[in-house]
């Protein structure tokens, strides 16, 4: 198929290099053009000069930005989406968006014949290279049954949410839960280590006993317990982007957020602090300066 590919960041690139990879002729923009030249490597793939150029021949036009102030520029901006898309063609928004935005843009670009999804990933950068994606898609069912084969060239997982807006509902509430989860283990961890358990034995026991979770068993041992907060995939600073919007839909929606309020207070104080560019479980280190611990283990373990 001709494809469109808008935002070669951390994940767009590898996102854009398996459609190329799967034989799809791509048109690629990125206002890096050192980011498009390394994806021109592979055969089928090449340089669009402008995001109108990316998508005025395209079949299926995908972009994968950091939020919706950059979704809704490239989209109805001027030489945007709306202005260089033909009739026909199909929109996939893969960035976390809000729910809100998604359904203004999928009822503008209707209105120009034009049929958008909402299909934000999850799986980080790993998941992006490997093509291992979870992938969660809202709008109409038929135009996600075409596009199908082209998300399969990413994404493991392929779930069809519902209408417009419900693929990226369902990625806020992914990650929001995931943050959470992270802000509990690192409350729970501090009670342990502070009452005097050494915190490698207690995040084994739990984490190979019911109160198991990912963050204990899967990122704190790479990030928070050795300190290695830097050059993340998935940065702090997206991470407080999206649980902002997922707050933000709970309060339009009237919903009471105790746990996810607490979240979304610190993660804009990590903010505060300067390490928006980190990854997002630095934010624990609010709770171990409230609690005096640190939540560290031996880099280097002798046997």
């Amino acid at each position: 198929m001709q494809v469109g590919f808008i935002g070669l960041g951390h994940m767009g690139q590898h996102m854009a290099r398996h459609v190329a990879e799967a034989g799809h002729d791509v048109a690629a923009f990125d206002l890096r053009t050192e980011a498009v030249t390394q994806l021109t490597r592979t055969p089928t793939a090449r340089r669009a000069s402008s995001v109108a150029e990316a998508a005025s021949a395209a079949e299926i036009v995908f972009t994968s930005l950091p939020g919706p102030p950059e979704v809704e520029a490239v989209a109805s901006g001027p030489d945007g989406l709306l202005e260089s898309m033909q009739s026909g063609s199909i929109y996939v928004d893969l960035s976390s968006n809000s729910p809100t935005t998604v359904r203004k843009l999928c009822a503008a670009f209707a209105a120009k014949g034009i049929t958008m999804l909402d299909a934000p990933v999850a799986g980080g950068v790993t998941g992006a290279e490997a093509g291992t994606l979870s992938i969660m898609v809202g709008g109409d069912k038929d135009a996600f049954e075409r596009v199908r084969p082209v998300l399969s060239a990413f994404g493991k997982r392929l779930f069809y949410c519902g209408g417009s807006g419900n693929g990226a509902i369902v990625k806020l509430c992914n990650n929001l839960s995931s943050q959470a989860q992270i802000a509990a283990a690192g409350e729970i961890l501090s009670l342990g280590v502070k009452a005097g358990v050494d915190l490698d034995i207690l995040a084994t026991a739990i984490g190979q006993s019911t109160g198991t979770c990912r963050a204990i068993v899967d990122t704190f041992p790479k990030q928070l317990f050795v300190r290695h907060f830097e050059d993340p995939g998935f940065t702090s600073i997206l991470s407080a982007k999206d649980t902002h919007l997922a707050i933000e839909l709970a309060h339009e929606f009237n919903v009471p957020m105790a746990i996810g309020e607490i979240v979304e207070r610190d993660k804009q104080e990590a903010l505060r602090r300067g390490w928006g560019p980190l990854s997002p479980d630095v934010f624990v280190r609010l709770q171990e300066e409230r609690a005096g611990v640190v939540l560290e283990t031996a880099k280097e373990k002798t046997p």
